[in-house]
């Protein structure tokens, strides 16, 4: 099978289209026919492993990667299933977190696959996991959105803030999106009451107050997102540029325990480890059509290093890659 690889860190330049074995599921694993797969920060980390910390905390390797292989999101159909595995069976057209995901084939945990429905296509449902289940869990769980809450999407038109802008719509929240001047049209449609444009104005010196900020990728400082919270708000982190991830991981960890202690606001940095009921209730909200991915554009497999680059260049919604 054909699967995309990188034998060292470095920009997408070191990604390869290479024919290798196909995998062989585990008991609890199914071998997915992969029909589509999605590009994710978590993707660009892996690949770039930059700054060095990141190659000590993901344990691949510090001066070549020990598994090179890449990509988590997938959809397609079921090939094999392991032993133990009961949910599944060949055949079935499923969506959920794999590993090496950029192939043909990749294998998957049972408990991270759900059913696709038929009218929902392998393109959108690739779009899904990561992106959609960070943004629910960040504004459910630990943003706890409530209905009527004023929440601020920073970074709106990218992959998690696509989702959040939908979710938190459906979460019954008033939804304000920040994003770029080219992006602010594609916000209103996907359901934001308000779009402020981050060329034109600094959202953290405006005088609204809002009750949840889903912040982004790091683009303020938790003290300028401070100014903007209710007094009872709560502030998520959520990723951050290779520019800022350690200044972001210091403010969440350091100042952000603190500020949460000495007062009713709440900031926190996480990263999500959802469970397999949060995506049968996102694949529910595709199939009645409450949520629709955004899909910027689709690249065959044999051009996963262009989507990368498309990707790195701030891609409006999610990077599809089809096998």
């Amino acid at each position: 099978m054909k699967a995309i690889l990188f034998a060292r860190y470095g920009s997408p330049d070191v990604l390869e289209l290479k024919e290798v074995e196909k995998p062989l599921p585990k008991d609890n694993q199914v071998l997915v026919r992969v029909h589509a797969a999605s590009v994710n920060a978590l993707d660009r980390h892996t690949v770039r492993s930059s700054p060095l910390f990141v190659r000590v905390v993901s344990g691949n390797g510090l001066r070549k990667p020990k598994d090179q292989r890449l990509g988590v999101d997938l959809a397609g159909t079921v090939e094999a299933v392991g032993s133990m595995v009961t949910q599944f069976q060949p055949g079935d057209e499923v969506f959920g977190r794999g590993v090496g995901a950029f192939a043909e084939f990749a294998c998957a945990r049972e408990d991270a696959l759900v059913l696709k429905a038929a009218s929902t296509s392998f393109e959108a449902a690739a779009a899904v996991p990561v992106a959609a289940l960070t943004a629910l869990a960040a504004l459910r769980d630990h943003g706890q959105v409530q209905p009527g809450q004023q929440v601020l999407i920073q970074g709106a038109s990218g992959g998690v803030g696509t989702f959040a802008v939908q979710l938190a719509r459906v979460l019954g929240a008033e939804v304000t999106a920040v994003c770029s001047t080219h992006n602010l049209e594609m916000a209103r449609s996907l359901g934001a009451d308000h779009v402020i444009d981050y060329t034109k104005a600094d959202v953290t010196r405006q005088r609204q107050r809002y009750d949840v900020i889903l912040a982004i990728n790091g683009y303020h400082s938790i003290f300028a997102y401070r100014r903007i919270l209710s007094p009872t708000g709560r502030c998520v982190l959520v990723g951050a540029s290779a520019s800022h991830l350690m200044s972001s991981l210091l403010q969440a960890m350091v100042f952000g325990r603190v500020m949460s202690r000495n007062g009713k606001q709440h900031f926190e940095f996480f990263v999500a480890n959802p469970p397999q009921a949060d995506l049968a209730w996102i694949a529910e909200q595709l199939e009645a059509g409450t949520v629709v991915p955004a899909i910027d554009r689709c690249y065959p497999l044999c051009e996963s290093a262009e989507a990368m680059r498309s990707f790195e260049r701030h891609a409006h919604g999610k990077i599809v890659i089809t096998a």
